[in-house]
């Protein structure tokens, strides 16, 4: 499982969306949220959308790997998808804030690699924001309120990535990607293939 967490706007969509494109073993989990859909975004691929009281009786069937409140709108990852796909042997791709992760590290933190994405500056932070077009001028300055308690949990994270430049950026995410794939507790058949050897 790979989480990627930054505040708003600093690019983790994005990179999240490039990394998707070039790893086919790759899978993104899909959260579940109260809040409404934008225009663009389409039920079970971007959020499952559920009301208040259908988000209360999953997280009372603890049916959640994490859940948080994140704008005044409530997120949770449903736990049997992600299951299924780590079982078919796919890499699952998280895109959720630092409470998220907390939760997540604390149920599974031997199967979780974490890493935060920061913007170049608060100014670019809001720039992208505001360019962006998505949200209402008081919805940005809501997010960029909110920024800086968001940046100051990256510490928590594993690896820390200024995100600068966005072709940059993916070829670091990438290398994080393939030096974890060596680890040797995620090579599949390792300890048989050393057998052989002797």
């Amino acid at each position: 499982m790979l989480v990627l967490s930054s505040p708003s706007g600093a690019g983790k969509t994005t990179l999240a969306r490039r990394l998707l494109e070039t790893n086919s073993d790759f899978v993104m989990s899909v959260s579940a949220t109260t809040r409404a859909a934008r225009d663009n975004e389409i039920e079970g691929r971007d959020y499952y959308f559920v009301s208040a009281d259908e988000f209360d009786q999953m997280a009372n069937r603890d049916e959640f790997l994490e859940s948080a409140i994140v704008f005044d709108h409530r997120y949770g990852t449903p736990s049997k998808p992600v299951s299924e796909a780590l079982e078919r042997g796919s890499c699952v791709l998280f895109d959720i804030d630092w409470q998220g992760t907390q939760q997540l590290t604390e149920n599974v933190r031997e199967d979780v690699v974490t890493v935060f994405i920061l913007p170049p500056s608060l100014e670019e932070l809001a720039r992208r924001l505001k360019s962006r077009g998505l949200d209402a001028e008081e919805v940005v300055r809501d997010r960029m309120a909110k920024a800086t308690n968001e940046i100051s949990h990256w510490r928590e994270y594993d690896y820390v990535l200024v995100n600068e430049d966005v072709e940059q950026t993916m070829i670091q995410l990438q290398h994080i990607v393939g030096a974890e794939r060596q680890r040797r507790e995620r090579q599949i058949g390792l300890l048989d293939f050393v057998r052989s050897l002797d």
